[in-house]
């Protein structure tokens, strides 16, 4: 009898003709392999930045935040725009990883390693800037609320910046729980096929003695589950959380109850985004086009084109609100300051990259362009940066006195830490490319016999066949 999973009329998730020791190969060979002379200039590029804004951040320690161009108005500045952008971009690797697996959703498997990865890596650079913010960072052990010889000096546990703390450590804890047990199974295939005794070691210590016995598998399905089910209401409330930091204040463009669904649709769209373009390089330099395939670039690209318009509805609605409240100090902030003030500039980049450049992605040509695609991911990503900067830097320049309005510009070494933190992130995501499988090759073997090309073109000649002999016999019994 002829078992079929899934309709032939469904596009393949893996392209080409593929069998399992294949799919190894494919995957793992570029591990075992000397890298090539991109990956070696990338990293040179990557470590240069680091070390830049390592410097950059020692002169801020040193000095204190004074070298930042922060001033009675503009208390905030670059620094906490770059966090919010960060913890933005962490959050598709969970929502791919976890809301996708729970919905059974096929297509995540070839890019769901790839994009927990760049979870991990960019709660790492978001986590700095509001330690660094403090000024005095060797204090910053006191957000930690722990048992201490303080007297009555507790933190406050009112304040969304406090909350932050919480819910980015647990974020983070999960994320990386999560992305290292869907590591185990490859790991052990990689110490498998080691040539040597030291790799043989570390990633034998590393799969902690996975053997793909029926109860490890048994218990790798339980325990995805169970941070699947943890990791699904952390990704709506990190952001929600990161956006309370602005709507409990009273200040006009901030105090508004919209900013949580609306940070965290923006949240996936600039975080699917940044899995476009790590993908479509990732794919290019290691030779995955089988694997990361268009039909997964088209289905991101449907999900960016949603939260776009979502943000972009998000954005009328504040204007909306801003006339129909009455509130001349709300209606001069979006119509006077925000869009037509002296940093006005930055609204309308943020409106060109978010909501109209994206209504690109409803024609199927462009969804499946990979060039049109990656040239997008990187304008939602500028735009989405440029989101955080208007709703941070515009509500706070111009305040009720006109004489303490200001115009703000970066320092030296706020845009040296930005750029520091690109350096970590692609310093760490060449390290994972270099010594860890990018796409997950247990789970592609999942879906091979369903969702595989040849499996499908197999399954379409049956089905044919079957037609064909059903036809036949219909026409000799009459």
């Amino acid at each position: 009898m002829h078992l079929k999973y899934e309709s032939t009329l469904r596009e393949p998730l893996v392209d080409g003709v593929k069998d399992y020791h294949k799919v190894t190969e494919d995957i793992i060979g570029p591990i075992e392999a000397k890298p090539g002379k991109l990956w070696y200039v990338g990293f040179f590029i990557s470590l240069s930045l680091l070390a830049f804004g390592v410097f950059s951040v020692t002169w801020e320690v040193y000095f204190g935040t004074g070298v930042w161009n922060l001033n009675k108005t503009v208390g905030w500045g670059w620094d906490i725009t770059n966090f919010v952008w960060w913890v933005g971009i962490g959050h598709a690797g969970t929502l791919i990883s976890a809301i996708l697996l729970l919905f059974r959703q096929g297509w995540r498997t070839g890019v769901n390693r790839a994009a927990e990865a760049m979870t991990i890596f960019a709660v790492m650079c978001a986590g700095q800037f509001p330690i660094f913010h403090m000024g005095r960072v060797w204090m910053a052990f006191f957000v930690l609320p722990y048992p201490n010889t303080r007297g009555p000096l507790w933190v406050n546990f009112n304040s969304p910046l406090l909350w932050d703390v919480f819910a980015i450590s647990t974020y983070f804890t999960v994320s990386l729980l999560f992305w290292y047990s869907g590591l185990l199974p490859d790991f052990a295939t990689v110490r498998d096929r080691a040539k040597t005794k030291l790799r043989k070691l570390l990633y034998g210590v590393a799969s902690f003695g996975w053997t793909g016995s029926t109860k490890h598998w048994q218990r790798h399905e339980s325990l995805s589950l169970v941070l699947a089910g943890l990791s699904t209401p952390l990704v709506l409330s990190v952001h929600t959380i990161v956006s309370f930091d602005f709507a409990t204040s009273v200040i006009p463009g901030w105090h508004t109850t919209i900013f949580p669904p609306y940070f965290v649709a923006g949240a996936i769209f600039s975080g699917f985004a940044m899995v476009n373009t790590l993908l479509i390089i990732t794919r290019k330099i290691l030779h995955l086009e089988d694997y990361i395939t268009i039909g997964h670039l088209d289905a991101m690209n449907r999900v960016i084109v949603l939260t776009g318009s979502i943000v972009g509805c998000a954005y009328l609605t504040e204007l909306f609100m801003a006339w129909y409240s009455g509130s001349q100090y709300e209606f001069a902030e979006f119509y006077k300051y925000r869009a037509a003030g002296p940093l006005g500039w930055s609204y309308w980049i943020m409106m060109t990259c978010n909501v109209i450049t994206p209504q690109v992605f409803w024609f199927r040509k462009m969804r499946r362009n990979v060039m049109v695609s990656f040239i997008m991911s990187i304008i939602v990503n500028i735009g989405m940066w440029f989101e955080r900067f208007v709703i941070i830097c515009t509500s706070l320049y111009r305040d009720y006195l006109p004489s303490s309005w200001t115009y703000y510009r970066p320092a030296w070494p706020e845009v040296g830490f930005y750029m520091g933190t690109f350096g970590l992130f692609f310093t760490c995501y060449f390290l994972f490319a270099k010594y860890f499988p990018v796409i997950a090759v247990a789970e592609i073997k999942h879906v091979l016999k369903t969702s595989g090309e040849s499996f499908k073109n197999d399954m379409t000649k049956y089905d044919q066949e079957s037609a064909e002999k059903f036809a036949h016999d219909l026409e000799h019994a009459h």
